[in-house]
């Protein structure tokens, strides 16, 4: 376990990595942001299969959240107006709106600013045409 959260997204998709970038350009966070593909998942106590399915966190305290509840924990260890969104996220109505809307956004994130076709992708086809270091050709 690391002495920071992690937070642990798709790397293999052009719109998650822009997210990601994003939350390493602009949110102040001690959390590590990493590409589930370069996570040790046993360390984290994650499989392939959640990672694939949403946004993940994992705390100091080895505690574990998926999807908007990954985000608002990110948020939550973020500096203070992050910190507000990230409350903000966690409120009851809020989050029970949250996860239709993350999954809407997940089935359509090739679709999004910065989202490519390889986005809709299961990783298993993913692998097959672009390598598992996501170059076409590698392996």
């Amino acid at each position: 376990m690391t002495s920071t959260g992690t937070f642990v997204y798709d790397g293999d998709c052009a719109f998650c990595t822009s997210c990601a970038n994003f939350v390493e350009r602009r949110i102040p966070t001690r959390a590590r942001v990493v590409p589930w593909q370069f996570a040790d998942l046993a360390d984290l106590g994650l499989t392939e299969e959640e990672c694939e399915q949403a946004v993940q966190w994992v705390g100091v305290d080895g505690r574990r959240a998926a999807g908007p509840d990954a985000i608002a924990r990110l948020l939550g260890d973020s500096g203070p107006l992050w910190r507000a969104a990230g409350g903000v996220l966690r409120f009851p109505p809020v989050r029970l709106l949250a996860w239709p809307a993350y999954r809407w956004v997940a089935r359509n994130r090739h679709r999004m600013p910065g989202g490519t076709a390889a986005c809709a992708l299961p990783q298993e086809a993913r692998e097959r045409l672009y390598g598992p270091t996501g170059r076409p050709g590698t392996t």
